[in-house]
Parts: C-alpha cells; structure tokens; sequence
C-alpha cells in the first residue's frame, strides 16, 4: 500500500508565517503520517521519520521546502537541532 500524500496547506498562507527568510516551527518526530498544519497562530509540523542521527530534521527541512514550493537545497535548519521549536530558514 501506497504512502498517503502529506496535508499540506497553501504556500500562501504558509508565507504569512515567513518573517525576513525565517520559518519557527514546532515538530512532532515518529508521527503516523506526515502534515504542516497551521494551529493557533504558529505553524506545526509531523514527519514519519525517527530523531536519529539527525533523520527528522531532514525529513522536516524537506516538507517545509515542498510546502513553500522551495528546492529543498534553499530550506535550512537555523536552530532547534534537539528541540521540538526550530527555526528554518527558506530563501524564497
């Protein structure tokens, strides 16, 4: 069986979170589907993928990028490397 698609919401409405070419976020690793859902005025991301050597915030910087429509060389992690909070950087 296939993987569903991740929820993802408009880039627009993502881009009003963007402030200067930074993106706060708050993660939640091991989830059962992967989404980025705007909740209570922040922005809140699940991955399917473990925080192991660094594997969730990959998957992160991944989806972010594909939900502001970025290359995903273009989506960094700034700070939050052990934290649940990150901040990302999306040169747009």
């Amino acid at each position: 069986m296939a993987r569903a698609k991740p929820d993802l919401p408009d880039a627009k409405a993502l881009h009003a979170f963007v402030t200067g070419d930074e993106l706060r976020v708050r993660v939640t690793p091991g989830a059962r589907t992967e989404s980025l859902i705007i909740v209570d005025g922040g922005v809140q991301v699940k991955v399917r993928a473990k925080p192991q050597d660094g594997a969730a915030n990959t998957a992160v910087e991944a989806l972010v990028a594909k939900a502001l429509g970025i290359p995903k060389s273009r989506c960094t992690l700034l700070r939050g490397a052990t934290s649940r909070e990150k901040v990302l950087r999306g040169s747009l």
